[in-house]
């Protein structure tokens, strides 16, 4: 368990670690386990769920990760997920509306997962949301616009997102900046910007 404990803390990486044992529940004060690069994991234990300590979970590269547990939407404290890369997923974490704590998501290089994107909707803390590469994404929900706490969401290289007609931002007060690629979006007919206080920096995005 000791081992065990140092490498969930980032001290030791295990690329061959294909399970984490049940006990993993005995270590009540974990707070940033870091799984990043277990080339070989394939899935979590519930028992994951109970640390409810946890504030950060990097996941990252876990390539062969297939499953989340559904006890994460019971860790309240998260503030930050880290799926970078983890492609092999094939459903996203029941509960996620739940963690009202998250600040930041990163989705990127995700293939075809189905995201549950009803549940964006309870996430007012969220400041980063990187769906870099989210290869089959098609369309943005409406909910997202209930975000008022989000600075930075990254689209880039979402191809699909090449069909997108209509793109609101009305009343984004707080919007520094849009993305340069803003131009490749070659079927956008409606674009609203009503009380976009940023306008001229649009305007040198568009020339």
């Amino acid at each position: 368990l000791k081992v065990m404990g140092e490498f969930l803390k980032g001290q030791k990486r295990c690329l061959s670690l294909r399970l984490l044992p049940n006990e993993l529940s005995n270590f009540t004060s974990l707070t940033t386990p870091n799984l990043c690069g277990c080339l070989k994991l394939t899935s979590l234990p519930n028992e994951l769920g109970n640390l409810t300590s946890l504030s950060k979970l990097n996941l990252s590269i876990c390539l062969s990760l297939k499953f989340l547990p559904n006890g994460l939407g019971n860790l309240t404290s998260l503030t930050k997920i880290n799926l970078n890369g983890s492609s092999s997923l094939k459903s996203f974490l029941n509960g996620l509306g739940n963690l009202t704590s998250l600040t930041s998501l990163n989705l990127n290089w995700y293939l075809s997962l189905t995201l549950l994107l009803n549940e964006l909707n309870n996430l007012m803390s969220l400041k980063i949301f990187d769906l870099n590469r989210y290869s089959s994404l098609t369309s943005l929900p409406n909910r997202l616009k209930n975000l008022k706490s989000l600075t930075k969401i990254d689209l880039s290289k979402c191809s699909y997102l090449i069909s997108l007609t209509l793109f609101n931002l009305s009343l984004c007060l707080s919007l520094p900046f849009l993305p340069n690629r803003i131009n490749n979006l070659i079927s956008l007919t409606k674009f609203n910007l009503y009380y976009y206080l940023s306008l001229i920096i649009l305007l040198n995005k568009l020339d």
